[in-house]
This record gives structure tokens, C-alpha cells and sequence, in this order.
């Protein structure tokens, strides 16, 4: 087979970790595969074999599978193509974590382990090794799965999480008639369709969209998660921040933008201490993600001119010229300058100057640093060069910029 030699180093991985693979059949009850002490100890494994054998017939292929068994052992397991007998691996049992004294007394009881026994059953699981959820050891296999099935080309399946998810809606209700749930269905369908509508027009910078839209949320219904109404204006507030900041994304705002402002936005969530001022937030919120769609969306520029601005922004004080920005992607500058030019309708040194300039306004207006460490913060160390493109752009010197707005 083509994965021998990765089989075989995984084999070995769990083997010197005392978690121990088997190669089984479909056909296989699950106490063949087992520890045949535990066996001895449970006096019966119909409870384990039932577990497993409503999952092995239905195994797919790009599927990893993971299970706990009535014992509380889990094992991972999956089809191994081109196998043709003993087609499926399986590595356990073992334990998610430490058990308590408790738990064993419990599992004891339930399993009908004798007091005279339960010494050696508890034994039995504190030889089991524990592995956590994020364990350096799924990686393992999970790179077995890159190399069996296609990188990124399969899911992992928890065995109890499937069988938990409903099939539907209507099967949950309890207490409630067919019309309450209807129109429970109802609202959900308003409230995606606004969401959706609402990130199509921040993912276009439509501003005046948004706040259409802002205009009827105080009459949505929205699912209510808690009995606190702030409490569950602010959960709402928290998912809308997340759809805004994907939109924003795909408007083709690149993530050095958007990581600030949905950072700022969750902790002024969280500030929040009435349904208004919540109500307030969200609006501007949509604003300004709007914003950075319609200012830095880089949608319509390739790779290289997106690399080089974020390259750009990223730093705004460091030594930026045409080179470094070239040598950065390792590409000619010849090239980096032609195909800048091309896209943005600026030179490479026109697009830097225009964004120190505009970092230095945001500054003198935000700030109270003095007008020599706002200079070095843009990257210019120059004092006096710093005056002099600034009044170029701005038609006033730093000093009387600032001076000017604290008029205002």
C-alpha cells in the first residue's frame, strides 16, 4: 500500500505511548478487540458490543471515527483502503481523563463489579493511558488521515455527538402546540434572512444598506437564550460581531484591519449596561465595518499588490522602500513597481507617504505624543521632512494641524 511506511510509524507512535492499534473486519464484535482482563472483570461485554456494532457497518471512507463505550474507554478508529483484510484500524482503549474514586465506584456499580473485585478493577483503568482532546497524538492521526484519504480531504466523526444532534426541530418541542412552533420557525427565517442581507451589505461597504436594515432590528425577534434581556442582547451582539468581521473579510478586508476593531467591539460589548446603548453600539458596529470594506478592501488587487500593502500597513514606522517591500516576496522591483502602479493608480513611495501622512492626522488627533514622536511613529524620523510633506498634504505643519482642531 501506499501509506506503509506512515501505517507503521503510526502503529509504533501509539504502541511506545501504551495505546495499543488493532487491525479489525467489520464483522468483528467489539470484545474481540478489547482487553481481554476487563472482559474477565465485566463478566459480559453485550453492552460494548452493542455500542459498537450499530457504528461498524456504517463506516465511510475519509472518516475518522471517534467512540466511548458504555465503560467510558474510547478508541479512534477508521477504514484503511486498499486493505483488503482487517480493513479497519483501531487504536484504544483509552481514557479522556484521570478518573475519580467516585467515577470507579459508580462505573463499579452500574457493571455489577463485586466490592471483592473493584480494587482490581479500578487498577485496571489507572493502567489505562489518558489522552486530552488536544493531545500532540490526534495530530498524529490526523496526518495519517492527510495520507490516506488526501490532505484536508476527510472529517472526524464523534460517534456520541452524531447520534445526540437531532434529527429535527419539531421532535424537541415540548409544551408547546404545532402553531407556537411554526411561528417559532418563522422568526428564525427573519432573523438569517437580516443577517444575511446585513453581512451582504457590510461584505459591499453599503453603508446606507446597513442602516436600512439597523432601522427594523428593534422589532426582530431574536432567539432569547437567557431570562436577562441585556444578557441576551449582548450573546446577539457577540455572534453579529463575528458575521460582521467574516463579511468584512470577504469584502476583502485583510485581517490585519479587522483584528483591532472586532477585539475593540467585544470588549465595549461587554461594557454594555442597557438595551439602548446596546442597541447604539451594534449600529455603529455596522458602520464601521462598513468603513473598512469601503477603505481597505483589497478584492480587486492581485496577491502581490495585497502582499505589499499589508507588508506596508503592518509597519508603518519601519524603513519602507521599493526593495525591502520586492525582497519581501522575492520578486523584482521592476516588477513590484509596475503592477503597484497598474492597480492602485499610486507609486510604491506615493502609497507609503499617502498612509504615513494619513497615521499622523489619526495620531495628532487621538493623541497628546508629541509632534517628533508622532514623526517616528510614521517612520520619518526627520523632523523637519516630516513638517514639510505633512503641510504638502494637509496644507498646514503638524503644529498647526493640532492647533487647529483644538479650536474645534
Amino acid at each position: 500500500m501506499f501509506y506503509d511506511k506512515q501505517l507503521e510509524f503510526v502503529y509504533s507512535v501509539f504502541e511506545k505511548s501504551h495505546i495499543h492499534p488493532h487491525f479489525v473486519s467489520p464483522n468483528d464484535l467489539f470484545s474481540e478487540v478489547i482487553d481481554a482482563d476487563l472482559l474477565a472483570l465485566f463478566n459480559s461485554t453485550s453492552d460494548a458490543d452493542a455500542a459498537i456494532s450499530t457504528v461498524l457497518p456504517q463506516l465511510e471512507s475519509n472518516t475518522i471515527y471517534k467512540i466511548t463505550t458504555p465503560y467510558r474507554l474510547c478508541y479512534v478508529y477508521m477504514i484503511l483502503p486498499q486493505r483488503a483484510e482487517k480493513n479497519i484500524l483501531m487504536i484504544g482503549p483509552y481514557l479522556k481523563n484521570v478518573p475519580t474514586e467516585k467515577d470507579l465506584l459508580e462505573l463499579g456499580e452500574i457493571f455489577g463489579i463485586s466490592p471483592k473485585n473493584q480494587k482490581i478493577f479500578e487498577h485496571y483503568y489507572m493502567s489505562i493511558p489518558i489522552i486530552a482532546e488536544n493531545s500532540h497524538l490526534f495530530l498524529v492521526i490526523d496526518a495519517l488521515g492527510d495520507t490516506v484519504y488526501g490532505k484536508s480531504n476527510f472529517t472526524v466523526v464523534d460517534v456520541e455527538s452524531e447520534r445526540a444532534v437531532p434529527t429535527s426541530p419539531i421532535n424537541e418541542i415540548q409544551d408547546r402546540t404545532l402553531d407556537a412552533a411554526l411561528i417559532n420557525m418563522k422568526l428564525m427565517e427573519q432573523r438569517y434572512a437580516f443577517e444575511n442581507e446585513m453581512m451582504s451589505a457590510v461584505s459591499r461597504g453599503q453603508a446606507h444598506k446597513a442602516s436600512q436594515l439597523m432601522a427594523s432590528f428593534n422589532e426582530m425577534s431574536f432567539e432569547q437564550r437567557t431570562t436577562d434581556p441585556i444578557r441576551n442582547m449582548k450573546n446577539y451582539s457577540i455572534i453579529m460581531n463575528t458575521l460582521l468581521r467574516k463579511a468584512a473579510e470577504s469584502g476583502g478586508v485583510h485581517p490585519v484591519y479587522l483584528d483591532s476593531v472586532s477585539s475593540s467591539y467585544a470588549t465595549k460589548i461587554e461594557q454594555m449596561t442597557s438595551l439602548s446603548a446596546i442597541n447604539e453600539l451594534m449600529g455603529d458596529m455596522f458602520q464601521s465595518y462598513c468603513r473598512l470594506v469601503r477603505r481597505h478592501s483589497m478584492s480587486d488587487y492581485s496577491p502581490t499588490v495585497q502582499k505589499a500593502i499589508v507588508f506596508i500597513e503592518s509597519d508603518l514606522s519601519s524603513d519602507l522602500t521599493l526593495s525591502s517591500i520586492a525582497q519581501e516576496q522575492k520578486i523584482s522591483s521592476g516588477y513590484l513597481s509596475a503592477v503597484f502602479k497598474k492597480e492602485t493608480g499610486k507609486t510604491i513611495t506615493e502609497y507609503i507617504r499617502d498612509r504615513r501622512v494619513k497615521h499622523a492626522i489619526y495620531l495628532l488627533e487621538t493623541t497628546h505624543l508629541q509632534i517628533q514622536t508622532i514623526a517616528v511613529h510614521c517612520g520619518i524620523v526627520d523632523l523637519q521632512y516630516f513638517s514639510k510633506i505633512f503641510k504638502k498634504h494637509t496644507g498646514k505643519t503638524p503644529k498647526e494641524y493640532r492647533e487647529s482642531i483644538k479650536k474645534h
